[in-house]
């Protein structure tokens, strides 16, 4: 009658069919005997087991009052009393307000954060260790040391997980907006209806927190109301994705076509499509004749490198899977894969691994088209006088070279690649209205097709404006 529990499963796949094995032929068994399974998902589980065992997952808390109420349900009485310092509970709980704050702006993607960081617990206990020591080592008189803390908080204890320069303003802003002698007045807010409680036991933190809104508002992370509509959308088209893709896989479509035949006319217009493969010597040969070591030019050779790798997995799995569909050759997984995201609209995991996200797979193929029409007629007519920049595989790249190509042009002036920076400036131009490159004293590059996320581009007077996300 005893628990087994078996914990990290997805290390050892292998034993997992002997257990199954072991647990459905054994003849007699205590009622009270269960096994535990703890997991990854992994996508070579054994599907049988997975089928017949009950599930739970771990999931965060989603809001502002699950995380601090599960934040608090872990924090003692003890705790709470650690310090007699004023300042420490005040203190605690917005450190408790900041830990969940930078974990909820994840899922607002980009607009929450640049670069998606894994917050966790350690960083919030690390944070109210070095808010207790402070405490302990504060002289009363001169009283907290707020430098000392918005820094800690800001650079070091989260901050020290941030690469990226404006993630890092953004916490830096937090430490120094929510930290200082201010929070401790009546007025202070984190933002509307969001204050710092005054409780003397955990339980009147919890009372307090269960009052709190169960939706909140972007606002009150500091993100404007329109975030909202970018999370929602984005939480539909997972669960859309995730509906379909468990959706039986019928070969028959009713009295119609088949799924095969669906997709065996599909492959047959987009091989007729395709662009052809790129000649190794004629490309050599035109970009010796541009220049092939100027900056630009090596980039150009890199970007050409890997479309004609995308484009000859394309035409390899599109040739493969007819092939397939027909009889002539086996139906890997590798291909059942192609044939079900095909048939869905949606791109092949063999093709979005080596190029880019798109939103459905038509969308996906006619920028497939796009892009490589920008690198063929760049190879062809020479050097555009505007750039697609999104169209690039690796659009930094193609910004590096451009400030090597601008220093070279500069030598005699005394100029460095490490004190060249990059100045941006939206003109006023349309595409078509672009018939030649910038003017040689100021150098630089045009480009477009750049998108703005979350706010609008006021033309006429130059300036970003709120309002919902444009081109």
């Amino acid at each position: 009658g005893g628990w087994l529990l078996l914990q990290n499963c997805h290390l050892g796949l292998e034993f997992l069919s002997e257990l199954m094995d072991t647990i459905a032929t054994t003849e007699s068994m205590s009622e009270g005997f269960r096994t535990w399974i703890t997991t990854e998902a992994h996508p070579d589980f054994p599907i049988n087991l997975l089928q017949s065992s009950i599930k739970f997952t771990n999931e965060p808390p989603q809001g502002v009052k699950a995380g601090l109420k599960r934040t608090y349900s872990a924090v003692t009485q003890d705790h709470l009393e650690v310090s007699n310092m004023p300042q420490w509970k005040p203190l605690l709980y917005a450190v408790a307000f900041l830990h969940t704050t930078v974990q909820e702006r994840r899922k607002f993607g980009p607009l929450g954060w640049n670069i998606p960081y894994e917050f966790n617990q350690a960083d919030f206990s690390a944070s109210v260790q070095f808010v207790q020591n402070h405490l302990d080592d504060m002289d009363i008189k001169r009283g907290v040391n707020w430098s000392c803390v918005r820094y800690m908080l800001g650079e070091v204890q989260y901050g020290g997980r941030v690469t990226d320069d404006l993630d890092k303003a953004l916490l830096n802003t937090y430490a120094r907006v929510w930290f200082g002698e201010h929070m401790f007045s009546e007025k202070f807010c984190f933002y509307k209806d969001y204050v710092i409680p005054k409780g003397k036991t955990v339980e009147d933190y919890l009372q307090y927190i269960e009052q709190l809104p169960v939706i909140d508002t972007p606002e009150v992370f500091g993100l404007h109301p329109n975030a909202d509509i970018t999370y929602q959308t984005n939480l539909a088209n997972e669960t859309l994705s995730t509906i379909v893709s468990i959706q039986p896989k019928d070969s028959s479509t009713g009295g119609g076509e088949t799924r095969e035949a669906v997709v065996q006319r599909l492959a047959d217009e987009m091989l007729e499509k395709l662009p052809p493969d790129y000649n190794t010597h004629e490309v050599k040969a035109q970009l010796q004749k541009m220049g092939a070591i100027q900056p630009i030019n090596i980039f150009l050779r890199q970007e050409i490198d890997r479309m004609q790798h995308v484009i000859s997995r394309v035409r390899t799995t599109l040739t493969d899977l007819k092939l397939a569909i027909d009889g002539t050759i086996i139906m890997s997984e590798e291909l059942q894969d192609a044939l079900d995201n095909m048939y869905d609209a949606r791109i092949p995991k063999l093709w979005f691994r080596i190029s880019w996200e798109s939103a459905t797979l038509g969308f996906w193929f006619t920028e497939l088209l796009e892009r490589n029409q920008q690198f063929s007629s760049w190879l062809q007519d020479g050097r555009p006088n505007q750039f697609w920049l999104t169209g690039f595989f690796n659009p930094q790249g193609f910004l590096t070279a451009m400030r090597q190509e601008t220093t070279r042009m500069n030598l005699a002036k005394g100029w460095a690649l490490d004190s060249v920076v990059l100045h941006n400036e939206v003109t006023k131009m349309m595409k078509e209205d672009v018939v030649g490159p910038p003017p040689a004293d100021i150098g630089g590059v045009y480009i477009y097709g750049l998108f703005l996320e979350g706010a609008g581009w006021d033309r006429r007077n130059s300036k970003l404006v709120e309002s919902a996300p444009k081109v």
